[in-house]
């Protein structure tokens, strides 16, 4: 049985759902879907490049729902090393999952394709790609190129129900660190059955998984 759902201080929702904006668009179409109200808090994706910021903004986030009398809703995976610390100090409740890509292919899809190399592309990190890839890596294309083929195969673009067309960024992104593009289709099952059974620990009514 669910615990009771947390009241907030304020006004508007009792719970509040931090994530990564990589899955911006999928996480409103579910939202709205299911009538899942919750105060949303999304953090810029390129911060799994740089864990020191996760960790500060995903701290700041945590308090301030806790400011406003809020529980926390945490839809990220495994994006830094102490993220499970840094979410039992605040009492927060993260979605079961490796990352983003586990929880849209489910885990057996998941671990089949990383299998063969894949680095999975998704339509934010493709539509961003060049000033992500140069903050990251910096400016020399040879290295950037070396990174990627020493780790990958193939690069994956995945769309979902709500990706836009980024068929010319995705092409670009691929052919930048010479490597050869498949295309996938993701629906929001896995997606949308973690973050109901999280907020259903968490205590959201009308959220059983």
């Amino acid at each position: 049985m669910s615990a009771a759902p947390p009241k907030a201080a304020g006004p508007g929702p009792a719970l509040q759902l931090v994530g990564c904006s990589i899955l911006r668009k999928e996480l409103d179409l579910l939202l709205r879907k299911n009538g899942w109200q919750v105060e949303r808090r999304l953090l810029d994706s390129a911060l799994h490049y740089y864990l020191n910021r996760l960790s500060v903004e995903l701290e700041e986030s945590l308090a301030a729902g806790e400011r406003e009398g809020r529980g926390s809703v945490v839809l990220y995976g495994c994006c830094h090393p102490l993220i499970d610390r840094i979410l039992r100090k605040h009492g927060a409740v993260r979605t079961r999952g490796q990352n983003c890509i586990a929880m849209l292919l489910g885990q057996r899809r998941f671990m089949e394709e990383l299998s063969r190399g894949a680095y999975f592309l998704l339509e934010e990190w493709a539509l961003g790609w060049e000033p992500m890839i140069t903050a990251t890596f910096g400016k020399n294309p040879a290295v950037v190129r070396e990174i990627f083929q020493s780790s990958h195969r193939l690069i994956i673009a995945l769309r979902t129900p709500c990706s836009g067309d980024f068929t010319a960024a995705a092409e670009a992104a691929a052919r930048s660190v010479g490597l050869p593009l498949e295309w996938m289709d993701a629906d929001l099952d896995v997606l949308e059955a973690a973050l109901a059974e999280a907020l259903s620990r968490a205590g959201a009514p009308g959220s059983q998984a």
